[in-house]
């Protein structure tokens, strides 16, 4: 089976010759080709390269546009500091204080880093669509409106200022439906939305801020005929059940949730995918402990379940233990313990 056709079957649950590989490389994929990290983030040709050559030699089984969440606020007008061999992040917020919303809605193809993006999901259908999904990524709204206001602002927010986190949530949601389906439109098979700030403002303030518009953000990408892939990173365990009701197709979960638990959860309706360590088990282990690893997920997996490890994959991770994820997939072959 290509890469391909062997996500599109294991989402729907039908049966493959190995268990796909959806390791999430970023880093890693600038360090392999010799690029700094700076060239990687702002370049799509370097990020291509960088993908394609991961998923070849490792066995990864999906091209990802994804390199930094700062696109967004970058073409909005917000700072952002790029280090030469190191992540983009924020400087200055755009919305250091809570004043009424005089934000526009940027067009994806004006942004220059939003359209960067756009450029990689197009190089990737026109040069490898035919063996690899393609993932395109966005911000999801609140982690947008955190991104823009400081995490720490917007929770100040959700108690003494709600009305405008609303207003400002309807102006993310926008922003995000239109970068996401010009996404679509360049080639895009599954839209990543990733809402790291979820994970830590627990259910009661996900149920009101977070789950209404990932619902709505994933809706419109089904509408353009495109599947979504969630990732919030750290400890989702109080907001899972929550995430399984968005309608994302496929649902990361990092390290620190009980992969079976989830997998259980998820009831064969949706695709739970994970969730080694990254740092314990890729970067810092060796192949005994990645192979001890995987198998552990595939002992819980059901006929949907991705493998990968919780999140990125740290650059400096030996090449051996990229290569002992491909090794044990491949030697179980399309093995699920709970079919």
């Amino acid at each position: 089976m290509t890469s391909r056709e062997r996500v599109f079957a294991r989402i729907e649950g039908r049966s493959v010759d190995r268990v796909p590989n959806l390791n999430i490389i970023m880093a890693f994929a600038a360090n392999y080709i010799g690029k700094t990290y700076r060239e990687y983030a702002t370049d799509f040709r370097v990020l291509c390269e960088g993908n394609i050559r991961c998923c070849e030699d490792f066995g990864i089984d999906m091209v990802s546009a994804i390199s930094d969440p700062t696109r967004e606020v970058n073409d909005l007008g917000g700072e952002v500091i790029f280090p030469k061999d190191d992540i983009p992040y924020f400087g200055f917020p755009l919305l250091s204080t809570p004043e009424p919303l005089k934000l526009k809605v940027v067009e994806p193809s004006v942004g220059k880093r939003m359209s960067d993006r756009i450029s990689a999901v197009d190089f990737y259908n026109n040069h490898v669509s035919a063996e690899y999904p393609i993932l395109g990524w966005v911000e999801g709204p609140l982690a947008l409106a955190a991104d823009l206001r400081t995490p720490v602002g917007i929770m100040e927010d959700f108690f003494e200022r709600p009305e405008f986190v609303v207003e400002l949530l309807e102006f993310c949601l926008e922003q995000e439906t239109i970068f996401a389906l010009e996404q679509v439109k360049a080639g895009a098979d599954f839209i990543g939305i990733g809402d790291a700030i979820c994970s830590v403002i627990g259910p009661r303030s996900y149920s009101k801020f977070g789950l209404p518009y990932e619902k709505l953000l994933i809706k419109r990408i089904h509408e353009a005929g495109a599947k979504v892939k969630l990732h919030i990173c750290g400890d989702t365990t109080p907001i899972l059940s929550l995430m399984i009701n968005t309608g994302a197709d496929i649902i990361d979960v990092d390290w620190m949730v009980d992969f079976a638990s989830a997998v259980k959860l998820g009831g064969g309706k949706v695709s739970i995918c994970g969730n080694f360590d990254p740092v314990s088990v890729m970067f810092k282990g060796n192949v005994e402990k990645v192979t001890d690893s995987v198998e552990r997920c595939l002992e819980v997996s059901d006929s949907r379940t991705f493998i990968a490890a919780g999140c990125e994959i740290p650059r400096g991770t030996p090449f051996e233990n990229m290569l002992q994820v491909k090794n044990v997939l491949k030697a179980r072959n399309g093995f699920n313990a709970c079919p």
